[in-house]
């Protein structure tokens, strides 16, 4: 597994790369057969610590996990439990998804953009209805099944996940609903 280990604004001495090799590579090998990378980013928030690891999993699907504590090593650990946890958690799924899975997840390129929130006063009238655009940035869209996107959204803790459904070839979506269940937008063929 190939490591990326950064400090935003901090230094990462040799002793905490280890550390996170280490911990991070055992753990993650627990549950999952062949992850390809590992991203994890340190970086300082007040007096705590702040920890993000990302880990992209041979089947296409990523784990992220995030946590903040008063030392840099426990901040980790505390990451890396969190991460090891998604991963028991989703270690039959996982293992069942892989099986199937004779090649990597394929992803089609899509652009996606941030627009600028209404900051006008809800009393007058706005200049024109189209929103203005703050940023655009090139994403990905995987093509999965529906089972494995709820997996993919959980995993990375989204709150909505916009895919290709390889059953049916179209775009689909799954977000999570306020009363705590899954949604599934599947649009209906228009041919």
């Amino acid at each position: 597994m190939r490591y990326q280990i950064t400090g935003k604004q901090i230094d990462i001495g040799e002793a905490l790369q280890t550390h996170v090799q280490d911990e991070l590579g055992l753990a993650v090998s627990k549950y999952a057969e062949r992850p390809t990378d590992a991203n994890v980013t340190f970086s300082k928030s007040a007096h705590e610590y702040v920890c993000e690891a990302t880990v992209h999993l041979s089947t296409g699907l990523t784990a992220q996990a995030k946590a903040h504590a008063n030392e840099i090593y426990a901040a980790f650990d505390a990451c890396n439990e969190k991460m090891e946890k998604q991963l028991r958690r989703y270690k039959r799924r996982l293992k069942d998804h892989h099986k199937t899975r004779a090649e990597p997840v394929e992803v089609s390129g899509a652009s996606s953009y941030i627009l600028a929130a209404n900051q006008a006063p809800e009393e007058s009238e706005p200049d024109t209805l189209q929103p203005i655009i703050v940023a655009e940035m090139e994403t990905k869209i995987p093509s999965l099944s529906v089972g494995e996107a709820v997996m993919q959204m959980e995993l990375a803790g989204a709150p909505v996940l916009v895919f290709r459904n390889e059953g049916k070839k179209g775009v689909n979506v799954v977000y999570r609903r306020d009363d705590g269940n899954i949604g599934w937008i599947e649009p209906q063929d228009t041919a």
